[in-house]
């Protein structure tokens, strides 16, 4: 059964109004989205409840991040469980902006990620690897040693709730783009491990996106390759072509 093509947009700490929330909700509402792809998006914790309302049914909203406990005195922090009571389905969880700016290491990842499908979310799993990784031929290596923490803690059952969205770091934020090549050749390598590691059946069914400056000049080529199963947007979810690269799979 083919995977359904899956786009989120993090907005990140973004945006800085709103009013800029208000017109960005509008374009949303009022675009013509291809109804096959499935779409998310991932505002700052504060706007999380009122996008709720306010976007169209067919988008799904997502946070940013949690932590793995249910509650108690962790301030600054929301619980997997505080998520699910808000109505919100799916989190974020290891983005390379947790894993490099607030020090969080694959072994926290992997207990955000339990605690999250514990709860009944469903988790946007974030692995990848630094520019000097990449020049140094660790790519692989480094993404299944990511992956490989959660593997410890799964279950088989667990990875059904579970989007991987590969996010080269050196891509992000940066104008640079990994080639369709190199996008392909890494999410292939990325269900070549899931299928060792866990199953082939998981590793068929899991839908690997990709992440790092996907724009509208580029979405349609790299959404032509056999493994890569959607987005995850930055910037260019805040703007207009974010409706484009949702559709980036609809022939015209």
């Amino acid at each position: 059964m083919p995977r359904q093509f899956f786009v989120g947009g993090n907005f990140k700490m973004n945006p800085n109004s709103v009013a800029e929330k208000r017109a960005l909700t509008t374009l949303l509402n009022q675009a013509d989205l291809d109804s096959s792809v499935e779409v998310v998006v991932a505002p700052p914790a504060l706007y999380l409840l009122p996008l709720k309302e306010l976007i169209r049914k067919e988008i799904q909203v997502a946070a940013q991040n949690c932590y793995f406990k249910e509650s108690g005195a962790f301030t600054g922090e929301i619980s997997p469980l505080q998520l699910k009571d808000a109505g919100i389905p799916y989190v974020i969880l290891g983005h390379s902006e947790r894993r490099t700016l607030f020090h969080e290491t694959s072994e926290v990842v992997a207990q955000k990620t339990k605690a999250a499908l514990a709860a009944s979310l469903s988790v946007i799993l974030c692995i990848g690897e630094t520019l000097e990784q990449r020049e140094t031929n660790q790519t692989t290596k480094v993404c299944s040693e990511q992956l490989q923490a959660a593997v410890d803690l799964l279950k088989e059952a667990d990875w059904s709730k579970i989007v991987i969205a590969y996010e080269p770091v050196w891509a992000i934020g940066t104008g640079k783009v990994a080639t369709s090549k190199q996008a392909q050749d890494t999410h292939a390598d990325i269900r070549t491990f899931i299928a060792s590691a866990v199953s082939p059946a998981v590793a068929q069914a899991t839908r690997i996106i990709y992440g790092g400056s996907v724009n509208k000049g580029n979405c349609k080529e790299l959404s032509t390759q056999p493994d890569v199963d959607g987005f995850l947007v930055g910037g260019a979810s805040l703007k207009p072509e974010f409706v484009d690269i949702i559709n980036a799979t609809q022939k015209k």
